[in-house]
């Protein structure tokens, strides 16, 4: 009666895709989703782990007049097709946003990314920072958060186990989503059930549930301030001051160590300001933009 077993890409796209979306072919048998709308210097956001594009919808909302909005699904996300031997890793996604920036022709553009995404994002910074001219971290993973490991949801429990990982292969996780998606923010009305149901629904794209279990949960990672220390681009950090997963001191981290690196914190929200305060974490980033050269 739990399992559930692998939804077709052609049906996840059927349901899903639409104008915006666009598919590119990239090395090592990765086809990889993007959605492109707006005009105007360019913005990549980059979601979290287990995340999808939807995750950035309020900001494309209010980004658009303005700016080219490409939001990408890292492989074992989203409507991304990837071997299922794929692992996570924000080195490896890095290079491959810079692969699918060359392969599209993107010029200079300001890159953001949530928790899995900005590690991804600050690995971008550091890596390939010819492709960038402005870097945006939201509750981003990278330094160790000890917040996970006071009172994590269910599903983080499960997985620190190889038992637990094997029977999430094959259940339906729906209802450990649910009670991990409104755990993670401040006021879980906006956990909508088309939310839930959309990320439960991809992750159940082929070979999807191999790459998600093969990764490290969020907040750990390899950031130092000898690394950061590097980064010569204009940054800046969004926090949820309630975050239960990546705690506030690490966004105090990231701000610390980046040269010149703003800081902006929202009371009482959680992990994904982006989804809970849209429209006020939006209005920070173009004001920061409109800073910067294209």
């Amino acid at each position: 009666m739990l399992r559930a077993p692998d939804l077709s890409y052609s049906e996840l796209e059927s349901h899903y895709a639409d104008k915006r979306s666009h598919f590119v072919a990239l090395s090592g048998g990765v086809r990889l989703h993007y959605k492109d709308e707006g005009r105007g210097p360019v913005i990549v956001l980059v979601h979290g782990f287990g995340d999808n594009w939807g995750s950035w919808d309020g900001w494309v909302a209010a980004l658009k007049d303005r700016y080219r909005v490409i939001r990408i699904d890292l492989p074992g996300h989203g409507l991304t097709r990837a071997p299922a031997t794929t692992r996570i890793d924000p080195e490896a996604f890095a290079d491959l946003v810079d692969a699918f920036a060359n392969k599209i022709g993107l010029p200079k553009f300001a890159v953001a990314g949530n928790s899995l995404g900005g590690a991804v994002a600050w690995e971008l910074t550091v890596r390939h920072p010819e492709r960038l001219n402005a870097l945006i971290l939201v509750d981003a993973a990278g330094f160790p958060s000890t917040t996970l490991a006071k009172n994590p949801p269910l599903a983080f429990r499960i997985l620190q186990y190889q038992w637990g990982r094997a029977i999430l292969k094959t259940i339906d996780n729906k209802p450990l989503i649910r009670d991990a998606l409104k755990s993670e923010v401040g006021n879980p009305v906006v956990i909508t059930d088309a939310l839930i149901d959309r990320w439960a629904e991809v992750q159940r794209a082929p070979g999807h549930r191999d790459i998600l279990l093969s990764g490290p949960l969020a907040g750990k990672g390899a950031a130092s301030e000898a690394v950061l220390g590097k980064i010569a681009l204009p940054t800046l950090v969004l926090w949820g001051e309630k975050d239960p997963l990546i705690s506030l001191d690490v966004g105090q981290k990231f701000a610390a160590a980046i040269p010149g690196a703003q800081l902006k914190v929202y009371p009482g929200v959680g992990h994904l300001p982006q989804i809970e305060v849209p429209a006020v974490s939006a209005h920070d980033v173009a004001a920061f933009l409109a800073t910067i050269a294209p």
